[in-house]
């Protein structure tokens, strides 16, 4: 009976010992990052006010508006921009701090293995990694809507749009042409549409200018007419006037890459179905910025590894080494992200690998500087 309850209570400590020491690891992870954050947003804010206020002043912003338009929607986009690299100075610090005082050789002494030691780290890292998935996806696109209305009122131009030489997929097989499109008054100038039956054309419609109705969603057709061919016969039709209803709406034909900023998780993926079958040669921005909401997040947990292999070892010199060293490898990282995306868009290489490649290249490194980290 004793060795049993011996063994049991052994275990029951070890289990406590365990939980106390996640605990205490979560929390000190958390918490020196939400209060780096603080106060980091509040410096901000502080300079963002000092460059802005001029501008404010000049065009009467409402202090309310500043406030709850403005600031309260520019943290969420601040929260998730500044997110990784304050993961990872908080890893650093509070790791850094921990191997000073010895509590990791006590930890690693105790026979809690140091593999095990690193699973409070990856809970706290992948909280932190669900919360920038949640803020990119579905928080952030419509606080951005918020913040740009503002913006447009208070601090900047409205953007006029026109477009030229439109050219695009309204359905399959179903194409759509205009030498010029006005956003303003919703009208286009050398308009034709164009059906076809696999390469065969069956349907061919011109007209001198057309103009959406924005009240029953139809578009005004002036001057037309219209070619139909089957197999036999070629039908022509002229007229003055037609009302239509086309699968597309005016701000369809505005290559506006700042729309990606507003659109949700869902809205996204939508718009880039409809970009596909329409052709637009924008799309590949759209489907960049969708894989780095989903790959983007996963940094937190890489960075988190990368800062404990580095800063779990006591070295001479203090916090000083391990954040200048861990430093130069995060920013390392953020560049690669940014150049890998400019690749994406403008290169040759796959969106979807030229988004994930910076996590693997460093998920590699992590698992490295992991196996080599003395134990």
């Amino acid at each position: 009976m004793a060795p049993g309850k011996s063994e049991r209570e052994t275990v029951q400590n070890g289990y406590l010992l365990m939980r106390t020491i996640d605990l205490y690891i979560i929390r000190k992870f958390l918490g020196t990052f939400f209060f780096t954050l603080l106060l980091l947003i509040f410096i901000v804010i502080v300079f963002d006010i000092s460059e802005k206020i001029d501008d404010f002043l000049k065009n009467d912003a409402p202090l309310g508006a500043i406030i709850f338009d403005y600031y309260l929607n520019f943290i969420p986009y601040f929260v998730n921009l500044f997110s990784y690299l304050l993961t990872f100075i908080a890893v650093i610090f509070f790791t850094s701090r921990m191997a000073s005082r010895s509590e990791i050789i006590a930890i690693l002494s105790s026979g809690i293995s140091f593999w095990r030691m690193l699973v409070p780290f990856l809970v706290s890292a992948m909280i932190l990694g669900i919360i920038s998935f949640l803020l990119a996806n579905f928080i952030i696109p419509y606080t951005n809507r918020t913040m740009f209305e503002f913006e447009n009122l208070y601090l900047r131009e409205p953007r006029k749009y026109s477009d030229m030489n439109v050219h695009k997929q309204v359905s399959p097989g179903t194409f759509i042409y205009m030498e010029n499109f006005n956003l303003k008054s919703n009208a286009g100038w050398k308009f034709s549409l164009e059906e076809f039956d696999g390469p065969k054309l069956k349907f061919k419609l011109k007209s001198e200018k057309v103009s959406y109705d924005t009240v029953t969603g139809k578009w005004n057709i002036e001057n037309y007419y219209t070619r139909k061919i089957d197999s036999v016969t070629e039908t022509l039709h002229k007229g003055v006037r037609m009302d239509t209803l086309i699968p597309i709406k005016p701000e369809d034909f505005i290559e506006d890459v700042e729309e990606i900023k507003v659109l949700g998780y869902m809205k996204l993926r939508e718009t880039i179905v409809k970009k596909l079958l329409r052709g637009d040669p924008d799309v590949i921005h759209y489907q960049v910025k969708n894989y780095e909401r989903i790959a983007h997040p996963f940094a937190a947990i890489i960075l988190t590894l990368i800062g404990v292999a580095v800063s779990s070892r006591k070295v001479r010199g203090g916090i000083g080494y391990h954040l200048g060293f861990g430093l130069a490898l995060t920013f390392l990282y953020i560049l690669f992200m940014q150049v890998s995306a400019v690749f994406g868009i403008f290169g040759n290489i796959p969106a979807l690998l030229a988004v994930w490649l910076p996590n693997i290249f460093f998920a590699i490194i992590a698992a490295i500087m992991l196996w080599k980290t003395p134990r």
